[in-house]
This record gives C-alpha cells, structure tokens and sequence, in this order.
C-alpha cells in the first residue's frame, strides 16, 4: 500500500484547491481538442464489406438494421483465441443495457471480430451477452479500419492514426468509430484511442 503524508485538514483543502485548477484546465484542454475531433472529416465507404451474422452473410449497410447510425466496436477476439480482450469484455458487460437507449437514439450498436463466427457465439454464450456480434473473418475490413495488421517479415506494423510515431507489433488496436447513412450511400469517421475500439 502506498504511504501518504497525513495532515490537517486545511492544509489538504489547499492543496486540493491546487489540483482542482490544475483539473479544471486539463478538462478544458480536453474539451478543445473533442471539439476539434467531432470536425474531422468523414470517409465515404466505398469498399463492399460482408460480415458473418447468426442470422447469415449481411452486408456493412445491412448491420445498420432500420437505423441512419451504426457504431461498431472493434472487439479484440482472433482466430484461434480461447477467449476475448479482457479490456473489451469488460465493455461487452455493458453493452446490452445500452442497447435500448441507443436505439431510440436511432443508433445501432454491434461488435466485430476477425474471429469466426462459431467461435464468437461460443464466448458470447459463455459471457451471457446479447448484443449483435459479426464476424470480418476473411475480409479486409479490420485493416481497412486500421484495427489490425498484416503479419510482416522482419518489419514492424505502423499505425497511421493511433500511433504515428511509434513502430509496434501489435496486431490489434483499439480505434473508434461511427457510420451514418443516407439512402444513398454510407460514410464514417473514427476516433484514435490507446487501445480495441469504437468505429462510428
């Protein structure tokens, strides 16, 4: 266990004060910077994509269910993985209670992974989950997303938007984001993260 100092409590209420302005600056920082992130601009979708469902092969525009929104999370789960991210299975616990209020935010939400689909729904029953959950295995889509990566012979893989200047062996990145269409056609935008992540 860590050692603090322990003091009176008007010397902590000042040195919270110290910190709070410190916070307070740091969130403001962070709202500048989200601001700047929700301007970037959007990719049109032109790639055709086709996913693994329990309910057969559906296409990028066919996730979207009845809704103009899709946001689809980049769950870490690979082709002979015994069991899932365990960063992204602590989300997955918390998917299914946001289902509903997504929904009357016209908003779909599913998972995607490389892995195949029998393997998907195997952990998925174990986990007691519900959301949807396709499987990309086979397609490019993960790494036209730029949440996986091609092995390499003696080379390292670069990230793009996650990490750009930093080399890195990973084969799976978290990265965000989010899909919106009209009747027409598609586009999408992704926010860069640490880690798995959102695609919207």
């Amino acid at each position: 266990m860590t050692e603090h100092k322990v003091v009176l409590q008007a010397e902590w209420v000042a040195a919270r004060k110290e910190l709070l302005a410190k916070e307070k600056e740091f969130t403001r920082q962070r709202d500048a910077i989200s601001a700047e992130r929700r301007k970037l601009p959007w990719v049109k979708v032109e790639k055709g994509y086709t996913f693994d469902t329990p309910n057969g092969k559906k296409t990028l525009a066919e996730l979207f269910g009845r809704k103009s929104q899709l946001i689809v999370y980049h769950f870490m789960f690979g082709p002979g993985w015994e069991e899932g991210c365990p960063s992204c299975s602590l989300l997955g616990d918390h998917f299914d209670g946001s289902l509903v209020h997504l929904a009357h935010r016209d908003v779909t939400l599913t998972a995607v992974s490389r892995a195949p689909l029998a393997q998907i729904e195997a952990f998925k029953k174990r986990m007691g989950w519900h959301f949807p959950w396709a499987s990309s295995n086979g397609s490019d889509f993960n790494i036209d997303y730029h949440v996986s990566f091609p092995k390499t012979r003696g080379r390292t893989a670069r990230s793009t938007i996650t990490t750009p200047r930093r080399s890195f062996r990973a084969r799976k990145r978290r990265v965000p984001a989010c899909s919106t269409r009209t009747k027409t056609e598609a586009s999408s935008t992704r926010i860069p993260l640490s880690g798995a992540g959102w695609t919207f």
